[in-house]
């Protein structure tokens, strides 16, 4: 059977090449909002930490009817550490839209969600975005996107993709680079004549993937996926197969069936092949899963999930100021959050250590692991964890391999030279150099430690013009010992609260992380300083009281503006033997030994 009315799409791109953006304008021209109703941008990025950032980190379903024809839309994140999800949302659709920026090209993370796209045969529509951009450069995009496609050894039917170009902001496409386009219909018919609708046995018995989870406090686990052959209705009896083919929920019963209309998760009482559907009522359930006819249990295959290739310590909070801010502080309770995580989040590993006070937690990337900590944060939980570490592998030889990052800078000519330097040092190996107009593109193969701490010197080297990106390439040899911090610490000396005297004195040493008034105690980094070495400053001493007044002494210090660190620069500051202490309302880099005393005999020891 062939189903004629629907077409199941992704979208894929880089991050900042306008998915989001292009999906408010599909949802607008397809009807989904009434005429006078007020939209908030990005619409589909409906997480704060998505819309603070501007960036999208989980996929979005969403749909519009075209001339009787039901699309449904996913939206994929396009920032490689959330690779996860686009690697999933894929099986369940037949097609997909490849967004590339008119002046961007194709960049890193094009690459990667294209390579996974094409391994699965599905057909690919090509849009270059944001051509009003006066930098487009639409005469050499189709070259670079289809030299990408013969690099990924596409098929001869993909290589003939169709390429639109489109304005996702003004809401406008049109087949041709010289012709303006009005509207998104170009784009609305190309997806109609040219995605597959889904085939499938209606009439065959029940086979369904959970490609995605979501979780509800009053439903429990929500599997979301496709249902590839047969029909589902509520309250059917189903048996649930994982992808080895084992049984592990023989008569579960649907609850509740949702499918999506326009925005809105919409309860139906059944759905039949090809469509994308939410259910709810069968315990355990995960992603990879079949749902079957209990009298024919027949497992689907499964897209393997890429690995981790960063992990990090989360421990239990155990400075000084513990248990002041945060709400959750327990071992207990960090222990269930953090296994809760993994219910939804396949790219994350969580194990257990020696230790019940400590996880390890390995993911894609910092960013990764940044946003898991940040909305831990925000929920109100308390921690401490350690610097990121890469994971190794041995390959049959004994050799020590290491992951490698495909990282691709974009410069001002003049800031090249100091960008080689950095990476030199950093053991990057040179792939590429093209100049574009009065910028260069420059592709570098770098292990992916080299990268630790390298974005905030890179902007500071570049003059915050550079823009770099970088997805994960393969695991190969040691590269060898790389110095991952040219700076040191200022650590207070003692316990109390900074204050302008102290911080006038310590600000000649280095660059301060705190303003007068911030409470301190004894082991934490209250600065940056130039040398290599840390050292100790105390930030609360007083000015001495005398009963004489010299003139010009009681004028008022000037203090140089400190520097406020985010999450993320926190985690690339952090030296081996430093930890970050992470509440609700604070971020404190702490060493792990708080003892100035106990640090200074462990150096004398060597």
């Amino acid at each position: 059977m062939i189903r004629e009315d629907l077409r199941n799409i992704a979208i894929i791109a880089h991050v900042d090449h306008g998915k989001t953006t292009l999906v408010d304008e599909m949802l607008k021209q397809g009807g989904v909002f009434r005429e006078n109703q007020t939209v908030a941008e990005r619409v589909m990025d409906s997480n704060d930490i998505e819309r603070e950032r501007g960036i999208t980190i989980l996929a979005k379903n969403t749909s519009v009817m075209y001339n009787d024809i039901k699309i449904n839309i996913i939206d994929t994140p396009g920032h490689a550490d959330f690779g996860g999800e686009v690697e999933r949302v894929l099986e369940m659709v037949d097609g997909v839209l490849l967004l590339v920026d008119a002046a961007e090209g194709p960049m890193p993370q094009t690459r990667f969600v294209l390579s996974k796209a094409l391994e699965m045969g599905h057909k690919i529509i090509v849009v270059v975005n944001k051509i009003d951009r006066p930098d487009a450069r639409l005469d050499e995009i189709g070259d670079e996107v289809l030299e990408l496609l013969l690099d990924l050894d596409a098929s001869e039917e993909q290589l003939e993709s169709p390429i639109l170009f489109c304005s996702g902001r003004s809401g406008t496409a049109s087949l041709s680079q010289y012709e303006a386009g009005t509207d998104l219909k170009p784009l609305f018919d190309t997806i109609i004549n040219y995605i597959e609708p889904p085939k499938g046995e209606e009439e065959e018995p029940l086979q369904m993937l959970i490609s995605s989870i979501d979780y509800n406090e009053y439903v429990g686990r929500i599997g979301i996926g496709r249902i590839v052959r047969g029909n589902i209705r509520v309250n059917q009896q189903v048996t649930v197969c994982d992808y080895t083919g084992a049984k592990k929920n023989y008569n579960s019963k649907i609850v509740s069936l949702l499918q999506i209309q326009g925005l809105q998760r919409v309860p139906v009482d059944s759905a039949k092949m090809g469509d994308i559907v939410w259910i709810s009522g069968i315990d355990g359930i995960t992603i990879g899963d079949t749902i079957c006819a209990t009298d024919t249990p027949e497992p689907l295959p499964f897209v393997k999930i890429s690995e981790p290739t960063v992990e990090m310590t989360f421990s239990v909070n155990d400075s000084p100021f513990a248990g002041r801010e945060g709400k959750f502080v327990t071992s207990r309770q960090l222990r269930e959050r953090l296994f809760k995580e993994l219910l939804k989040d396949v790219s994350l590993r969580v194990e257990e250590t020696e230790s019940t006070d400590s996880f390890r937690v390995a993911g894609r990337g910092e960013m990764h692991l940044s946003i898991l900590i940040e909305n831990m944060r925000r929920e109100g939980y308390e921690l401490s964890v350690s610097t990121p570490r890469v994971l190794y592998k041995e390959d049959e030889n004994g050799r020590k391999l290491e992951p490698i990052e495909r990282l691709v800078i974009d410069v001002p000519e003049d800031c090249v030279g100091s960008v080689m330097e950095k990476m030199g040092t950093r053991k990057g190996e040179l792939v590429s150099m093209h100049p574009q107009g009065s910028r260069m593109r420059i592709e570098f193969l770098v292990p992916a430690r080299g990268l630790f701490g390298y974005k905030s010197e890179f902007l500071t080297d570049t003059k915050g013009e550079g823009i770099m990106s970088h997805v994960f390439e393969d695991y190969q040899p040691y590269k060898g010992d790389i110095d991952r911090r040219s700076t040191g610490s200022l650590v207070s000396f003692e316990t109390g609260e900074a204050v302008t005297y102290g911080l006038f004195n310590a600000q000649e040493r280095g660059q301060l992380f705190i303003p007068a008034g911030t409470p301190v105690y004894e082991g934490m980094i209250v600065g940056a300083s130039p040398k290599t070495d840390d050292l100790v400053v105390n930030v609360c001493k007083r000015k001495h009281l005398t009963n004489t007044r010299a003139s010009g002494s009681d004028d008022a210090l000037r203090l140089v503006p400190h520097r406020i660190l985010s999450l993320e620069d926190c985690l690339e500051f952090l030296a081996d033997d430093e930890l970050l202490e992470v509440t609700p309302e604070s971020l404190r880099i702490r060493k792990r030994i708080l003892s100035n005393s106990q640090r200074a005999k462990m150096r004398a020891k060597g």
